[in-house]
């Protein structure tokens, strides 16, 4: 399933989304929310932003180290791993629709080298100042709301409360505790950032430097 394009691609109305077909009845399950740019892979710098961001081609992805390997001892604790990000580019028009899905394709391939594997992607591709009129929307689908992480969590039947959401931005933090799970900043505490999450009413629940080290976090949780 998670080799075939987003299904979702189709429209934007509700964010894009890559989903596992219905099983029926199930229980809740945990999952570990991820956030795709500066977790499972690098930054890059934009020349037309002047400014450290997304990737906008397949040539500039780079999957993150360990990032793989990370993923799949998430899931071999026993959560499933979810994508959730904004992903604004094609609204700006910095790429085209198929350059981000061919971005989803080598994101899971890179993955897969360490052993890991997405049980689903969602993405928000909408923006309040997008060039394309399709997508120009104040969504609720783009964090810091929550309407994403909701979806996914209903969609997939996902407890919050036992859950967590992985990011590299207050916007993440915000996200995740508007949807009713943990959350886990990747980063280095600083004085500044100390401020910024006072600022902004933004404490995440656990601070690790990458996502390398989610895994033996959340072992020592259970």
């Amino acid at each position: 399933m998670l080799r075939r394009k987003p299904k979702a691609l189709r429209g934007p109305r509700r964010g894009t989304t890559r989903k596992p077909a219905a099983r029926g009845k199930e229980r809740p399950r945990r999952a570990v929310f991820l956030d795709r740019d500066g977790v499972l892979n690098d930054l890059e710098y934009n020349d037309e932003e002047g400014q450290i961001g997304s990737p906008l081609s397949v040539r500039q992805l780079r999957v993150a180290p360990h990032a793989g390997e990370a993923v799949r001892k998430i899931k071999e604790l026993g959560y499933l791993a979810v994508l959730v990000s904004n992903q604004p580019g094609v609204a700006k028009r910095q790429l085209t629709l198929a350059e981000f899905a061919r971005m989803g394709v080598a994101l899971r391939r890179g993955l897969a080298e360490g052993g890991g594997t997405l049980d689903g992607e969602y993405y928000c591709l909408h923006h309040p100042d997008a060039l394309v009129a399709r997508y120009k929307e104040d969504c609720a689908c783009r964090k810091p709301k929550p309407g994403l992480l909701l979806r996914a969590a209903r969609e997939m039947r996902v407890e919050m409360e036992g859950s967590f959401f992985v990011g590299d931005a207050l916007a993440d933090v915000k996200a995740g505790r508007a949807a009713g799970c943990r959350t886990i900043l990747l980063g280095h505490v600083t004085s500044f950032l100390a401020k910024m999450i006072e600022a902004e009413g933004a404490e995440p629940d656990y601070v690790v430097h990458s996502l390398r080290e989610v895994p033996e976090l959340l072992r020592s949780l259970q």
